[in-house]
């Protein structure tokens, strides 16, 4: 796939993902007894009563009107949108056994049982999260972060945190343990999602605001036609990525703000030995006019590639912060393996980074020391204009499998920091690229003419 055929390929994909419709039938919540004596201090049940009518009459709307509405898990279902009006805050509990009974779902990439993502769906069609109202995780140092187990996020010496779990976990699929063992939520400490759609077709999140999630905030998995836009994330947590789609087909992420703990967006396929026994790709993912402002990468490919990423598109984007790390971020190892193919990147503008405009690099995390080295060719970035980074790329394959065949062109670096780096990498080119100094008149690296 050469840019020319990428770029008709992202407008097809645009015009083929369309969000669902639905049925004009509103049902209200406050019609369903939120809040009455049946559930004196949360509206949990009255969702749930809504969700239900709404999809046995066919579908609709379940309205939110202006309040705010303390809540534990909502599962949608078929045909259902969940409509957020202004001035409405969906507040999320913060006792985790408003999460239970265990759902089925993945935790950084590997499947398991563990608490309900706050907005969950399972083997659904046509649902939605629309409105201009807010969906609040209640999370922070006093709840939920605290289990990541450092300091920095309220975890104090002697309470518990999820190092342990994810330690079981890992080991479980390591050593191939059905699924159905894999166990977590009471009396565990592995944090749910914000939302996830799972094994659904026609997923839209549109408009809303999303504030301190516990964890990921957007996280479809095994989905196709996931269109997420006009979505503003704020939430500094731990891992607290904005959108993540895995091991998903057709997705687009169109005029998001996102201002998060870890990668703005990144995109998954499966972890290790539990990525390989599903082998789902992630493929066909546009994404545009969206504005990343915190933390690590702006739009992110991995680490999680093991069921291999292709085809994925960004144009129009603004990426930048005094917090934000990385610009395009393709990162994985011997260890994660898959591939990551056909990655076209154009019309940028970068304010500032601490680290590199585009970094792809196979020593991410274990580095080279496992068996599956994964090939990461046909990497394509265009028409970038930058004006602060540590570098302009850093780019590192292995001797035995080198990066293949990226280009870099018609781009501009100003204030750069450091040299560029580029090691095992077999057809690098970089056309009528300029690269500037740090201010003080020192040009750490040449231009590139044609």
């Amino acid at each position: 796939m050469n840019e020319a055929e990428a770029w008709r390929y992202a407008d097809r994909l645009r015009d083929r993902v369309r969000p669902p419709r639905f049925p004009d039938r509103w049902f209200d919540v406050t019609d369903f007894g939120g809040g009455m004596d049946k559930w004196p201090d949360k509206w949990t049940g009255a969702f749930r009563a809504a969700i239900e009518a709404c999809h046995e009459a066919g579908g609709g709307h379940v309205r939110v009107p202006p309040g705010t509405y303390p809540t534990g898990a909502i599962h949608l279902l078929s045909n259902v949108d969940l409509h957020v009006e202004a001035g409405a805050t969906i507040l999320f509990s913060t006792d985790p056994a408003d999460y239970l009974p265990a759902v089925f779902t993945r935790f950084s990439a590997i499947e398991c049982y563990n608490y309900s993502p706050f907005v969950y769906a399972y083997g659904q069609e046509n649902i939605a999260i629309t409105g201009s109202g807010v969906l609040d995780g209640n999370a922070g140092p006093g709840h939920w972060w605290p289990w990541v187990g450092t300091p920095e996020f309220g975890w104090l010496p002697g309470t518990p945190h999820e190092a342990e779990d994810w330690a079981e976990l890992q080991r479980l699929a390591a050593e191939g343990v059905p699924v159905a063992e894999r166990v977590f939520g009471a009396g565990h400490y592995l944090r749910p999602n914000m939302i996830q759609p799972y094994l659904c077709r026609n997923v839209l999140v549109e408009g809303v605001r999303i504030v301190r999630s516990p964890m990921w905030e957007i996280h479809p998995v095994r989905c196709e036609n996931v269109l997420v836009r006009n979505v503003s994330i704020y939430s500094r947590g731990p891992n607290n990525d904005g959108c993540d789609p895995e091991s998903c087909r057709s997705v687009v992420i169109s005029g998001c703000v996102f201002d998060v703990g870890d990668d703005c967006i990144a995109i998954k396929a499966g972890r290790g030995p539990d990525g390989r026994r599903v082998g789902v790709p992630c493929e066909d993912v546009l994404i545009e006019d969206c504005e990343m402002r915190y933390r690590y990468g702006s739009v992110a490919i991995g680490t999680d590639t093991t069921g291999g990423i292709r085809n994925v598109f960004v144009r129009r984007c603004r990426w930048g912060g005094p917090g934000l790390y990385f610009g395009l971020y393709i990162k994985t190892n011997s260890v994660r393996g898959g591939f990551v193919e056909n990655v076209f990147v154009e019309d940028v503008e970068i304010s500032e980074l601490t680290k590199e405009a585009v970094s792809i690099d196979l020593y991410h995390g274990d580095g080279h020391t496992g068996d599956d080295p994964p090939p990461v060719r046909n990497i394509h970035v265009a028409g970038v204009r930058s004006d602060r980074t540590r570098s302009a790329y850093l780019l590192r394959g292995y001797p035995e499998q080198p990066l293949r065949d990226v280009t870099i062109r018609d781009s501009s670096f100003a204030r750069v920091l450091r040299a560029d780096v580029a090691s095992d990498v077999a057809g690098l080119s970089v056309a009528r690229v300029t690269v500037g100094g740090d201010g003080s008149g020192h040009n750490p690296a040449a231009n590139h003419p044609e």
